[in-house]
Parts: C-alpha cells; sequence; structure tokens
C-alpha cells in the first residue's frame, strides 16, 4: 500500500512538473513584444524583455534586421560596417547597384546576420566606438542603431558604468535578433526579420510589405488584434523563404489614428488591419529621442564650426567590423568577453581631414607616385591617390586580417578620386632597399631578413589562396608592392588587379584576353594564353626570391648577354657543373658572402620550381610556406663562423 501511495504521489510530482513545463514552453514559444519599454533606461530588473529575445530555439540561425538609411549610414558598406553585416550580401540582397552607391534617405535596408543566444538571449554583435562625449547608451541603442538594441541590453553586456562613457571606449552593441521555434518551424517557417515599426505602421501592413501572414505576425510577437505598437521597437516577421521587400520604399505620411477597438462581432473580420501605431501614446516616448537627437546634432555641429587644428582628426568612423578570414573559423556570435584584438575598423574620411594629415599633398611627403605620408592623431599612414573603381580592392581588404598583408583603415571619395587610407610601412618597400642600396653592406637586407620577408609573402599567400572565403589570386606580385614594417616584416599591397578564385575545386583555372601585369614577374601561360590560376601567383613569388637571393632586378638592365630575365636565368645557374661557384656569382654582392650557402642552395632550388614553365610542375603555396619555415628555422640557428668551416659538399658532388 505504501508502495502505491509513493508511486502516486511521483506520478503527481511528475505531471505537476510537465504541466508546468508545458506552460512555460507555451507562454515562450514564440517571443513577446518589447511594448515601448526599452525607454526605460533604469530599468534593470532581471524579468524584463527589454535585453532581448529569448532563447527559445536552435543555438544560432541565419536570421536578417532592417535599418533605415539616413545620412550618415547611407551605403552599404557604411551600413555593413554600423552592423557587423557582410556589405556584398546586402547589396545582393537589396538589389542596390554596389556597396558603395548612396541609397537614398528613409531607405529600408534588410541586412542579413548571423543570430546566436549569449546567455538567455538572441543577438547579433556589433561594435561601437565613442565618439563624441554626449554619446550615451540611449543614444548609441536609440538613434544610431535605431532601436535595434536597447540600452538595458547594452549596459548589460557592457562594463563601462553608463555616467562614466567616455570617448574611444569600445562597446559591444548586441542587436535585437531571433531564431524560428519549434513551433515555427513545424509551421514551415525558417527565417524570422527584427522589423522596426516605423510612424504609421500596422501589423497587416508590416506583413504585407514582405508577403508575410498576418496571424503569424501576431503569433511571433504574443499580440492580439488590439494590441498598441509603437515606433523604434522591432516587431518580428516569420517568413517561409528568404526575404524580399514587396512594399514600395517611399515612405507616406502617417494616417490618421484609428477608432478605439471594438468588440469583435463577426467571423473572419481582420482587426489587425486598424491596428495603427498610436501617434499620440509614442509621441512623449519619441519626444525625448529627437530632444537627444538634436543635441547630439548641436553638438556635433558646434565641432564642425571649430577652427582645424593643424592635423584634424578623421571625420565620423564607423564602427568596427570583423574581419573574418573564413566564416567556419569563427564562432557566429562574439560574446563580450571574447572580441578579437584583431578587430580594426574601416573610416570614411572627410577630404579636409586627407588634405591636413598630407600637408595638402606637400611634395616632401610623398612616398612614391601617388602614395603620401599622412599623420592622424599622431598615427603615421599611407594615403593613394587613385582614380576609377576602387571596389576590387576595398571589399577584399575589409574582410581579411592577415598580419602579412597591408591593413586598409579607410578611405575618402571626393570629385571622382579615392583616398585609400593604408597603415605606415617606415622601412618603404623591398625593391627600394634592393635597388637603391646594392653593393653597400652596411645598408642592405641581412641573409635572415630575406628569408623571414620570403616566408612572410608565403603565409600570406597561402592564407589567400587558401584561407579566404572566396579564396584571392593577387595577380600583381612584385618587390615594390612588397611593404617593410619598422621591423622588416613584410606586408603585401596593391590589390588593385586582385580575383577571386574561381570553381577553386578545379583548380581555379580562369581565362582572360586583357593580360596586365609587369614583366618579368608574369608567368608564361598568362602571357600566351591567358591563363589565371593560383600557380600565377606562385611564379611572381619565385621571381621575388630570386631578387632576394641575387639583388637583381626581374626585368631590368642586367640581364646577362643572352637577355635572359631573372627567372630564366636560374636555370643555367643550378644545373651542369661548378654549381657552387655559379651560386656564389649570382647571389647579391652587398651580402659579401654573409649567408649559409647550402641554405642559399635549398632556396633558389625552391625559386627554380616556382617559376618552372610548366605551372603543373610548381609548388602550391601551402608547400612553399612550409619548406620556406624550415629554411627560416636553420637561417636563424645559423652563425656567419659555421661557413667558415662547412665544406665543400657541393662543389665535390656536383
Amino acid at each position: 500500500m505504501a508502495s502505491v501511495e509513493k508511486l502516486t504521489a511521483v506520478s503527481k510530482f511528475i505531471f505537476l512538473v510537465a504541466v508546468v513545463l508545458l506552460q512555460w514552453g507555451a507562454s515562450h514559444a514564440q517571443q513577446p513584444y518589447v511594448n515601448n519599454k526599452q525607454l526605460a533606461c533604469d530599468d534593470q530588473s532581471n524579468n524584463n524583455i527589454t535585453k532581448g529575445f529569448y532563447c527559445n530555439g536552435p543555438k544560432s540561425c541565419a536570421s536578417y534586421i532592417t535599418f533605415r538609411s539616413d545620412p550618415t549610414y547611407n551605403t552599404a558598406v557604411n551600413i555593413g560596417f554600423l552592423l557587423g553585416a557582410d556589405a556584398t550580401q546586402i547589396v545582393s540582397l537589396n538589389n542596390f547597384s554596389s556597396d558603395l552607391a548612396t541609397i537614398p534617405s528613409d531607405t529600408l535596408v534588410l541586412v542579413p546576420v548571423n543570430c546566436s543566444c549569449s546567455g538567455n538571449y538572441y543577438q547579433h554583435n556589433a561594435s561601437h566606438i565613442i565618439r563624441y562625449d554626449n554619446e550615451t547608451y540611449f543614444i548609441i541603442s536609440n538613434n544610431t542603431y535605431q532601436g535595434l538594441t536597447t540600452c538595458q541590453a547594452m549596459m548589460a553586456q557592457n562594463s563601462y558604468n553608463f555616467r562614466k562613457l567616455q570617448v574611444n571606449n569600445t562597446l559591444l552593441v548586441p542587436l535585437r535578433c531571433a531564431c524560428p521555434t519549434s513551433r515555427q518551424s513545424a509551421d514551415g517557417f525558417k527565417y524570422l526579420i527584427s522589423y522596426m515599426v516605423t510612424w504609421g505602421d500596422s501589423i497587416s501592413a508590416i506583413a504585407a510589405k514582405f508577403g508575410a501572414d498576418e496571424k503569424s505576425v501576431l503569433d511571433a510577437n504574443e499580440l492580439s488584434a488590439s494590441d498598441i505598437i509603437f515606433p523604434f521597437t522591432p516587431i518580428l516577421v516569420p517568413l517561409t523563404a528568404e526575404p524580399k521587400i514587396i512594399e514600395s520604399q517611399h515612405t507616406s505620411p502617417p494616417p490618421a489614428p484609428p477608432p478605439p477597438p471594438q468588440t469583435p462581432t463577426g467571423v473572419g473580420e481582420s482587426k489587425s488591419s486598424k491596428k495603427w501605431v498610436i501617434v499620440g501614446v509614442a509621441a512623449a516616448a519619441s519626444s525625448v529621442l529627437l530632444l537627444s537627437l538634436f543635441g547630439f546634432l548641436f553638438c556635433f555641429n558646434r565641432r564642425r564650426s571649430r577652427k582645424p587644428k593643424p592635423l584634424l582628426e578623421p571625420g565620423p568612423p564607423q564602427p568596427p567590423l570583423p574581419k573574418f578570414s573564413d566564416s567556419s573559423d569563427y564562432p557566429l556570435s562574439i560574446s563580450s568577453q571574447g572580441i578579437r584584438h584583431e578587430i580594426e575598423s574601416l573610416t570614411l574620411y572627410k577630404f579636409e581631414d586627407i588634405q591636413a594629415a598630407t600637408g595638402n599633398f606637400y611634395e616632401s611627403n610623398r612616398i612614391k607616385g601617388s602614395v603620401y605620408r599622412a599623420s592622424f592623431k599622431d598615427d603615421d599612414a599611407a594615403v593613394k591617390v587613385m582614380k576609377g573603381d576602387v571596389s576590387t580592392e576595398i571589399n577584399l581588404l575589409k574582410r581579411i586580417n592577415h598580419t602579412n598583408i597591408i591593413r586598409l583603415s579607410g578611405f575618402c571619395l571626393h570629385e571622382g578620386s579615392s583616398y585609400l587610407v593604408y597603415q605606415y610601412a617606415e622601412n618603404g618597400s623591398v625593391s627600394d632597399w634592393l635597388q637603391s642600396n646594392k653593393n653597400q653592406a652596411s645598408n642592405t637586407l641581412s641573409w635572415q631578413q630575406r628569408v623571414r620577408i620570403a616566408y612572410d609573402i608565403s603565409d600570406a599567400l597561402n592564407y589567400l589562396h587558401n584561407y579566404t572565403s572566396p579564396p584571392y589570386i593577387h595577380k600583381n606580385l612584385k618587390t615594390s608592392n612588397i611593404l617593410l614594417d619598422g621591423n622588416f616584416r613584410a606586408k603585401i599591397a596593391n590589390f588593385g588587379l586582385a580575383r577571386t578564385l574561381e570553381n577553386a575545386n578545379d583548380g581555379g583555372l580562369q581565362l582572360t584576353r586583357h593580360v596586365v601585369g609587369t614583366q618579368g614577374y608574369l608567368a608564361p601561360e598568362y602571357i600566351e594564353n591567358g591563363v589565371i590560376t593560383p600557380k600565377l601567383d606562385v611564379f611572381a613569388f619565385g621571381v621575388v626570391m630570386l631578387e632576394l637571393l641575387s639583388g637583381r632586378e626581374a626585368a631590368g638592365a642586367e640581364r646577362n648577354r643572352e637577355g635572359e630575365v631573372l627567372s630564366a636565368s636560374i636555370k643555367r645557374v643550378l644545373e651542369g657543373d661548378n654549381v657552387r661557384g655559379k651560386l656564389e656569382g649570382f647571389m647579391d654582392p652587398a651580402l659579401q658572402h654573409e649567408y649559409p650557402l647550402e641554405l642559399a642552395f635549398s632556396m633558389a632550388q625552391l625559386a627554380k620550381n616556382c617559376v618552372d614553365h610548366d605551372l603543373n610542375a610548381r609548388p602550391s603555396t601551402a608547400d612553399v610556406s612550409n619548406t620556406l619555415s624550415k629554411i627560416l628555422s636553420s637561417s636563424l640557428d645559423w652563425d656567419p663562423s659555421d661557413e667558415l668551416d662547412s665544406s665543400t659538399s657541393m662543389s665535390s658532388t656536383r
């Protein structure tokens, strides 16, 4: 009898637990509407809904948010920087002409994001650097990010006290997004849009804008047809397919407030079509936003009216965009503790800032050609003036992050010219060192420096070919496009001719009739037939290695009596008799025999393989980088005195 009573008690307990779980699941099966509570920044209670949408589905998913263009954020690039999104995807989804094309103000922009569960809430993380003294959590969340986040969420996920925000503080911005619940997935819904309500919106109008079912929108937000929705608040729109905007982008003036909701009297009558944004109710809340915005603009205009300093600070920079080499290498969501130090931001500079930083393009600041040395707040930079389309270089460099690839920090578009701002390479180009310091041992690159430069370049090429998405071919590798920082670490620059590697699984073969490049670095298959593969970069890199070994130009005046370019001469050096003597004669005299001949031979043999006439015989960049890492390791352990004890094994065996 006692056993039966225990069993009954256990059964009741299990039943109660099941009821509680079912009730919790029912109440949280969708997402509760925020209901304008985000304006109460001092509300930090743990049970409110202002910190994000609940994690009640998969851990991560593809999601969408909306943003309305304004004079500051009016290109796909700017909006992508602000929201931590991919500008190329924004262009494709919204059918824009390019990522730098100006978007008319108040245009609704769909932004694809990766939505992930962080703690108890879904979010997509962006990053914001405070630039002005009057920026607050309220202004950043409601003005800058248009209500896509809340001051409560920002305060919960940033360590800065709301009264102690300072210029240059970097803030995590958790943007509101959500993933479909199991119930929604069972009903065929695959995506959720976080749509920001504006004046004149109704649930029926929002549903019609995306071709969604009106009832599913109400259910997704736990709303009834008589509930009120407010501007600057997010409404979740469930969709069965990738979204597209059906309604015209032109914003119509808000309609007059509707009559109060009535008790339903007819079956099938849609009351949600009568549920408009109540302007009167929202006016008080929005006035706070407007006052904040006016204050922000007032301070901003005061800043602009001040007399410029000798070196102007960059014009309103954009928030940083994570530079992921491959989306599979990084988590979909970056927690506030896990923001990578490597994340940089592209800044949109004003032309007057560029002028001031370069001394109005003063001749003494010219580095070479159209590249000028500049200084922004005592930080050196290089400004490159370019005509024509520079989108290829910007699109590539904004996505990648590698220590041996020059970093693009910002740009300016002015009267048909582009001004690209790069990190400054203090020691100039490799070609400067090889050609300007000939036969000067006191002012030349050492053997170890040359091998490290070769390894740095190979590592960057391996990254471009195998670890970026999509992969890239540089197509213009040469010593003048390899820059050296203060520690003589190499940085590949000038990506104007770079192109994506198509059909990577088939060797990335492409054909072109437009053959461009520099004589001496071009692979024979490219010159003769316009063939483009990653082996094009391998050939050019082989020539660069030969320049590092010999100090000679790729196709300069120093050709031998047969008129050979550098890539052809190495075969004659390494084949036949007296290889040691011929190699010593090939090496740069400025080294004055301060190098390990055995390792020089290994590097020369690698270079010879890279410039093989048959592209299939050339090694991959991964193999090249692996070989150079071993040569570098041995070179760093080498001591000049070792060469005195070296045997003449090379001459005796060849």
